[in-house]
């Protein structure tokens, strides 16, 4: 087992458990507002965040989803009432960017994670790492609000924990 089999694993759970998250979002919560912010702006600023600086935030290549606008990514932006992002163009970008990384963790060996992408002073493994603590971070967030207004809490998988059969979202008994 190497270590690039590890970050392999986790990248497979972490993107599981985004799925599973994403599922548990009653439509009735997609638009409702947490501190000025609807709900798909956290879960837009998590896949943005996943999607830029997983790889490469230097990227010269790298262009914003066909969904991106000015500020939708910014936490500091409230938009204006009534503004949406489609819960539809949400999830596909999911799964572009769920693609994405797998197709990356799948290029990395051990003597690659102490080297920085092109044009960038950080390390893939201090990138990958750094986006698992601010990728877990907002969907923490996440889980509170829909904690807090479902009274449900959406399954994590834990180190050993089987991904569940069935369909999605799971939650804890």
């Amino acid at each position: 087992m190497t270590l690039c089999d590890d970050i392999r694993d986790l990248t497979s759970r972490a993107l599981w458990e985004m799925e599973n998250l994403l599922a548990a979002i009653p439509p009735e919560l997609w638009d409702r507002r947490y501190d000025g912010l609807p709900m798909w702006k956290y879960v837009y600023h998590t896949l943005y965040s996943m999607d830029r600086w997983f790889i490469n935030p230097q990227d010269p290549d790298y262009q914003d989803p066909p969904l991106h606008r000015k500020d939708l990514a910014d936490l500091n932006a409230v938009p204006p009432a009534g503004e949406t992002l489609s819960r539809q163009s949400t999830e596909a970008y999911f799964h572009t960017v769920s693609r994405k990384l797998l197709d990356y963790v799948e290029t990395l060996s051990d003597e690659t994670l102490s080297c920085c992408p092109p044009g960038c002073q950080l390390s893939r493994l201090k990138l990958i790492l750094g986006q698992f603590r601010h990728w877990h971070r907002h969907m923490g967030i996440i889980y509170g609000f829909l904690i807090q207004d479902t009274g449900k809490w959406p399954l994590v998988l834990n180190m050993f924990g089987e991904v569940p059969p069935g369909k999605m979202p799971h939650y804890y008994p």
